[in-house]
């Protein structure tokens, strides 16, 4: 297991979270809750939620081991790299020549006057899609050769530029503001793209792509293309159904009492932080050693990283939804309580926080026990068993919100991160998950986790 690996994937993770809120807070200064804001969100939305499902392995876990088995690596990847750029760019142009439509769909309950204000700043933003893309391709080339740093601290670099604007801008009028906003994501993506190039270059992999290009005509790799496509579509599927989740909860939680949509966010983001810091991170961390056992028919070591990450993960996620169930409260005060974010809404945060941990276990297993079907090509399977979780989860969702509130949604939320593990653990194998759990780590997780209960209990009680 490549330690190494995680642990500089988790800290370039943990630097662009705390960017990432430092944006926030600037954000929150300068715009506050407005419509220009509400405009900015909008306009980030669809760009935004393609960079989550490219970076969270829809891109990768369908390229990874198909560029792995490739005869002509060079040809394969350059192919695949200018189908998807083409196609984007294209898409990309049509978007900034007719936003509105698209806009809309981001917007339904806009006026056309507010969607035509919008517009604009859907058509600039909507050109990070076709960075964060290019970003995604050669990161994955990055992670080939086990090198994850620079992917992992490129989206500072995305914070960075948007606070340098705000610094500039944070006088201007909210218009100006985002518009400069909207710009520097764009500046944000290039820099980026210049990182992942140079990273490129560092590691020799460019003479890779400049082979893959001159031999282009030469060298058929028709048959691994179309195998690639039979992967992507059922990967992005399977990386795209939490997002979906979550767009359906925010609806939902509009038909609950004033603020519902607020406390999923809120909660949300904290219950994000140890899912992109240990889950997300190992597993990209790990994908390409699994893959490149499994080409080589070395199972016993792919299922060897495979327990000693589980153990891994399961004492960090274990500390991570203990500490946050017990100190939900505190934590939310000491992040969100000031100004109109009073006592009440620090209450209901923590409810909702407490329900969506139960969750966090589950959620990061399955991403590591999802490694092995990707790596094994059932690509189909894991998006079978996202639907499942989805539809259990929104189901639920229907059932809970009722007499929970935003409460319920965010508990079916987590039942449906319990369904994925059960499925995906029963594909991969119920005896290997026999075999590990019967690791003297199941009596330390125990009673490690039993003595970390009291201790955090102990200091609630007199804090």
């Amino acid at each position: 297991m490549r330690l190494k690996s995680i642990f500089s994937n988790s800290f370039g993770t943990l630097i662009s979270r705390i960017t990432g809120l430092g944006r926030d807070v600037l954000m929150a200064s300068a715009l506050g809750a407005s419509i220009w804001s509400d405009m900015f969100f909008v306009a980030f939305k669809l760009p935004n939620l393609f960079r989550r499902i490219f970076a969270e392995g829809a891109f990768t876990q369908s390229f990874m081991p198909s560029f792995i088995a490739s005869r002509n690596k060079g040809t394969f990847a350059t192919a695949i790299f200018l189908r998807f750029l083409l196609f984007l760019t294209a898409f990309s142009l049509i978007i900034t020549i007719f936003p509105e439509p698209i806009t809309k769909l981001l917007a339904w309950g806009w006026s056309w006057e507010l969607i035509e204000e919008t517009a604009p700043l859907t058509a600039i933003n909507f050109w990070y899609l076709d960075l964060i893309f290019i970003v995604t391709f050669l990161g994955t080339l990055l992670q080939y050769k086990e090198h994850f740093a620079t992917t992992a601290l490129s989206t500072t670099l995305l914070n960075i530029s948007m606070i340098f604007a705000l610094y500039l801008y944070m006088k201007a009028d909210p218009k100006t503001v985002a518009y400069a906003l909207s710009f520097a994501v764009v500046i944000g993506g290039f820099l980026q793209v210049i990182t992942h190039l140079y990273s490129l270059r560092k590691h020799r992999l460019d003479r890779l792509l400049i082979g893959g290009w001159k031999y282009r005509n030469i060298k058929d790799v028709t048959e691994e293309k179309q195998k690639f496509t039979q992967l992507f579509i059922p990967s992005v599927w399977g990386n795209s159904t939490t997002q979906i989740s979550a767009f359906i909860d925010t609806i939902l939680a509009t038909f609950l009492v004033t603020g519902s949509v607020s406390y999923l966010f809120y909660a949300n983001r904290i219950f994000q932080l140890p899912l992109a810091l240990f889950a997300i991170a190992t597993a990209t961390a790990l994908f390409p050693a699994i893959s490149k056992a499994i080409k080589n028919n070395q199972e016993e070591k792919a299922y060897a990283s495979l327990s000693k990450a589980f153990w891994l993960l399961s004492f960090l996620l274990g500390f991570a939804t203990i500490g946050t169930v017990l100190l939900a409260e505190p934590i939310i005060a000491l992040l969100f309580e000031r100004g109109k974010f009073g006592e009440a809404q620090t209450l209901q945060t923590a409810q909702v926080l407490q329900m969506y941990m139960i969750g966090l276990l589950p959620f990061g297993l399955a991403k590591l026990f999802s490694l092995y079907l990707y790596a094994t090509h059932r690509h189909f399977k894991a998006a079978k068993f996202s639907l499942y979780s989805l539809i259990t989860s929104v189901t639920g969702s229907l059932l809970l919100m009722q007499s929970m509130g935003a409460s319920g949604i965010a508990l079916a939320g987590s039942l449906g991160g319990w369904v994925l593990l059960v499925f995906t653990i029963k594909e991969v194998g119920l005896e290997k998950l026999w075999i590990i759990l019967r690791s003297k780590y199941s009596f330390y997780f125990i009673v490690s986790m039993a003595l970390f209960s009291l201790m955090v209990w102990q200091f609630e009680k007199f804090a």
